[in-house]
């Protein structure tokens, strides 16, 4: 794929400083671009780059004051971050559009596909799918019965999608995760063994959501277990049943939500967060990576840290103090034996 810095420009709504008809083929990192390359500069601890870089086309903000030559051509923007993230989403649109049904795969005959659609070798599509517009299922991905999925979504090799569940418009699911299977409901005998509550409910996840590889998305015990428009989820993520996920809400690796927590709109969680069940977290909340949720946050915008999580600024005070214990611990024994001798004495 080839495009001049005009056509650039006008997808990034940009004004261009050089050669208009300069052509580039990829997207690179400023300090590794060449001839031919696509790059951007918004952080300015990189700054020192764009007048060595050799990429032919560089992505700057408006406000950049130059300082010395430059071989590249400039498209100045309002954002260089922002410009160049909607270029890497055209880009991968162009990259990840495919259409056609390949074998072997199934589809059964009940199933309702839409216009450009792409099922890959070896996936399988039960009764009753319903598949939008300019769908794409990679091969080797699974889709259950009843399931439906909005016009744009992307499901990466391996997914697996069980019975029931819905996902929206433009929601990308990497490989490896598992959505809709049963919620971790057992009810306990009186013999010692458990027995298994059905899980009747399903998943439902709205619009533009995206999904991490490996990552376990339990279905409802009843009733819906829920990921809202807009949710980013990293890797090795697992929500459990009838979890429901805010608008906006981002959370990363290896995070864990015990079942029927409702995390509110605009979170963000950190890595290896733990919540335990049946709480509320307030809306615009952020806890701090490896932090474990033992109560519900019902303030919103607060930052919160450390196991048992607390507000973040009491956190670090704790933190200071617990780097002082041994040095705490030697003055009171200190004082200890200072007490014993003038008791001695």
């Amino acid at each position: 794929m080839q495009f001049t810095a005009k056509q650039i420009s006008e997808i990034v709504d940009g004004s261009i400083v050089g050669n208009e008809d300069v052509v580039v083929s990829r997207v690179e990192k400023i300090e590794e671009a060449s001839q031919g390359g696509l790059t951007f500069l918004a952080n300015p601890k990189y700054e020192n780059y764009l007048y060595t870089t050799e990429a032919s086309v560089v992505i700057v903000n408006n406000d950049l004051t130059i300082e010395a030559p430059i071989s590249a051509t400039l498209i100045r923007v309002r954002n260089a971050y922002t410009a160049i993230t909607l270029l890497l989403e055209q880009y991968n649109k162009f990259r990840f559009h495919k259409t056609g049904i390949e074998t072997p795969s199934y589809i059964h005959p009940s199933a309702k596909l839409g216009e450009d659609v792409y099922v890959g070798a070896f996936s399988y599509i039960g009764d009753n799918v319903v598949l939008g517009d300019n769908v794409s299922i990679y091969p080797q991905v699974y889709i259950g019965d009843n399931v439906k999925i909005g016009a744009g979504s992307i499901l990466f090799p391996g997914v697996k999608v069980y019975h029931d569940c819905v996902l929206g418009q433009n929601v990308m699911v990497h490989s490896g995760t598992v959505i809709g299977s049963d919620g971790f409901g057992f009810a306990p005998q009186e013999d010692g063994t458990y027995r298994k509550i059905s899980q009747i409910g399903n998943v439902v996840i709205e619009d533009d959501v995206e999904i991490g590889s490996n990552s376990t998305i339990d279905r409802a015990t009843m009733g819906h277990t829920t990921i809202r428009k807009g949710v980013k989820l990293d890797n090795l993520i697992q929500l459990a049943h009838n979890v429901e996920v805010g608008e906006n809400s981002v959370i990363a690796a290896q995070t864990g939500i015990s079942g029927s927590t409702k995390i509110g709109k605009n979170v963000v969680l950190g890595g290896q967060v733990g919540a335990v069940g049946h709480i509320t977290i307030a809306d615009g909340t952020q806890v701090q990576a490896q932090s474990g949720i033992n109560r519900s946050i019902d303030t919103p915008g607060l930052k919160w840290a450390g196991t048992p999580a607390s507000q973040f600024q009491n956190q670090m005070r704790a933190q200071v103090v617990l780097q002082r214990l041994p040095d705490l611990e030697r003055r009171l024994d200190q004082i200890e034996k200072l007490i014993k001798k003038l008791e001695e004495e």
